[in-house]
């Protein structure tokens, strides 16, 4: 079985989608598979199905969702295996687990290329971190689940996949960064920060991207920009990091210069306190 969460729903057994067409059981198989291996328990399934108003008949109803992911399992894996079928998708005491690998689920694989590219990362080896964080980044096919309903369980799982994402990009350009490839990245962080107006990290970035390449005025207009949106839009300055990395551009400082160290984990590092 193969399941990805990171885009729309996709789950597979011998090439045949399990993927039910119905809206609540969609939910219930993506989040078994969030967590493959371990149970789930009745409540947490009924919290994601109904919030906090599930309906008297709801353990009766659950039992039926269960029962039809399971006649679907079993279609995919072939005749006589209902047993099997059970086997996969199994009851245990309150509640129920999906009994698969972790690497039979994209976000899992994920969460495993990104820890290798910041272990590499910590230890300075940029190129091995900067393909671990894309092999990450490359399982993606859009937003997560973009084509379930996301009850508050699995909103909160698709909200933190979406911030991972997005920290993980920032990680892999900082070690491309490390490797000396600021020209190549001006054209993706122009369109990250285009999307992202307030985000700091990715501006700090591009500042630093386009200084490198020669383009010191661009780099100070960048600051300028994003000065004037956080104090319309929010009326604060810049961080300190980031007024110092400006300071940095100001005064030509050779550190800017520099690949940042094997333990700097971020370009604001470079001019943390």
């Amino acid at each position: 079985m193969r399941i990805q969460l990171l885009g729309p729903l996709n789950a597979e057994v011998n090439g045949l989608s399990i993927v039910p067409t119905a809206g609540k059981p969609r939910q219930i198989l993506a989040l078994l598979a969030l967590y493959p291996g371990r149970v789930v328990s009745v409540p947490t399934l009924m919290e994601e199905i109904w919030a906090s108003h599930p309906p008297q008949s709801a353990l009766t109803t659950l039992q039926t969702y269960i029962l039809q992911l399971r006649r679907r399992l079993g279609t995919a894996m072939g005749p006589g295996t209902a047993l099997d079928a059970k086997g996969v998708l199994a009851t245990r005491h309150g509640g129920y687990l999906l009994h698969i690998p972790d690497t039979a689920v994209d976000v899992h694989r994920y969460d495993t290329l990104v820890r290798e590219g910041q272990a590499a990362f910590d230890c300075g080896d940029n190129a091995v971190s900067a393909a671990s964080f894309r092999a990450a980044l490359d399982l993606w096919r859009g937003t997560t689940l973009v084509d379930v309903r996301l009850g508050p369980v699995l909103e909160i799982e698709a909200l933190r996949l979406e911030e991972s994402r997005l920290v993980t990009v920032e990680r892999r350009i900082d070690a491309d960064l490390r490797l000396g490839r600021h020209a190549e990245l001006i054209a993706e962080l122009m369109e990250l920060t285009a999307r992202h107006p307030q985000h700091e990290g990715l501006h700090s970035q591009v500042m630093v991207a386009l200084y490198r390449s020669g383009r010191q005025g661009s780099a100070l207009d960048v600051y300028r920009r994003l000065r004037g949106r956080l104090i319309e839009d929010l009326g604060v300055e810049p961080s300190p990091q980031l007024q110092r990395l400006h300071q940095a551009m100001l005064a030509v400082d050779p550190l800017l210069d520099v690949c940042a160290g094997p333990r700097r984990t971020s370009t604001f590092d470079l001019f943390a306190a």
